[in-house]
């Protein structure tokens, strides 16, 4: 405990939920009053921006769909991103994964007969790309100790480069007269849609049972119970006999491998060929981290957050569209909530108390306690 006057600064063992939301709430709250001034900088009304922003989206029964729409992937990659970072495994490299997944989707759907079996076969197909994507930073990390930021965010380029070659080189279509995409899907390779919307059922199907299993996994298994340990304390993990290469290598392969779902169901279920990366994926694998973070370990609960980024991303569209706005805008406006949402772990790690006025000749600044074990829990949770 730290003393600074009258007030006394405490760590915080495990903030109640009521405290997370506030928190997270009030995160929020500040991103949205900063964006005001990004908007403001581009000679836009804050107050406009906003109203159209819920006009178009919460006030309009028609973008329910869209925001369900792209709610799919950012629950995939958001809820593999939970199990991994639980395992202390900083996984950034969501978005490489998720075209790596879209490209062995495209791989079945245009180079296997076609038949009943092709959703299936590309479904595992997606999974295992995204997964095996994931293999090389995890052998940088359990084999030399490379910091897996850098080398996941460095594998989404080499993802992105990827897919540029093969839609202009050796996948171009045959009858895409100069544009830079594959050929068209076979129908039995096509993800059957909610009539009337684009929302592909059978991901979004797969994306919620997946929240559940990982909340099952974690809570219930003994898989589950090596991860939390292993990422609140790796030294108890150690004593206590777990294998620590090998629960990181199965968070991560986890993690990948359902960001390679949501590139399948991208491909298959939206576009039905492989085109640009950035048509395949607006940002998804990259916002599935503020899904993550919001989601606290939780991988149920990334199921709100979801649906709160898929808002977000289909408000982005909406200013897009309405207000002409550019879309580094919204990318933007995501960051911003990923850094006051970062900013504000320190509100849960540490609460301050009104203690008094000290008596004279008291210190003004009293240390008691060590404050190098003050964040646990949720919050500490997120740090290494």
């Amino acid at each position: 405990m730290k003393r600074l006057g009258p007030v006394a600064i405490e760590p915080v063992a495990a903030p109640s939920g009521a405290w997370v939301l506030a928190v997270s709430a009030g995160a929020v709250a500040a991103a949205l009053a900063a964006s005001a001034a990004l908007f403001w900088a581009f000679g836009l009304s804050p107050v406009a921006v906003y109203r159209a922003m819920f006009a178009g989206t919460l006030a309009d029964p028609r973008a329910a769909p869209e925001i369900l729409r792209q709610s799919i992937p950012l629950l995939l990659c958001g809820a593999g991103l939970v199990v991994a970072f639980r395992a202390q495994f900083w996984n950034i490299g969501a978005e490489g994964q998720l075209l790596a997944g879209a490209v062995g989707a495209t791989g079945v759907a245009l180079f296997v007969p076609a038949g009943p079996w092709s959703i299936p076969v590309l479904f595992a197909a997606g999974f295992a790309a995204g997964a095996a994507w994931s293999l090389v930073p995890a052998w940088l990390r359990l084999g030399l100790e490379v910091n897996e930021v850098i080398t996941t965010l460095m594998m989404n380029y080499i993802a992105l480069f990827l897919v540029e070659w093969l839609i202009h080189g050796p996948w171009k279509g045959t009858a895409v007269f100069g544009f830079a995409y594959t050929d068209t899907f076979p129908q039995p390779a096509w993800l059957p849609v909610i009539p009337g919307t684009h929302v592909h059922w059978p991901t979004l199907a797969v994306g919620l049972l997946a929240a559940g299993g990982l909340a099952f996994l974690l809570a219930r298994t003994r898989l589950g119970f090596e991860i939390r340990v292993l990422g609140q304390n790796p030294h108890a993990a150690r004593y206590a006999g777990i294998d620590a290469a090998r629960t990181t290598l199965a968070a991560v392969v986890l993690s990948a491998g359902l960001a390679g779902l949501a590139g399948a169901g991208e491909v298959a279920g939206i576009h039905h060929k492989l085109l640009s990366p950035s048509q395949v994926s607006a940002g998804y694998g990259y916002a599935a981290i503020i899904v993550a973070w919001l989601a606290r370990g939780h991988p149920l609960a990334a199921v709100l957050t979801a649906l709160f980024l898929g808002w977000i991303f289909t408000s982005g569209d909406v200013m897009k569209v309405a207000l002409q706005l550019p879309f580094q805008v919204t990318l933007m406006f995501n960051g911003l909530i990923l850094f006051f949402l970062i900013g504000s772990e320190r509100l849960l790690a540490y609460r301050v108390r009104w203690t008094g006025v000290p008596r004279a000749g008291a210190p003004a600044l009293v240390a008691a306690g060590n404050e190098s074990t003050a964040a646990t829990g949720v919050g500490g949770a997120h740090r290494r």
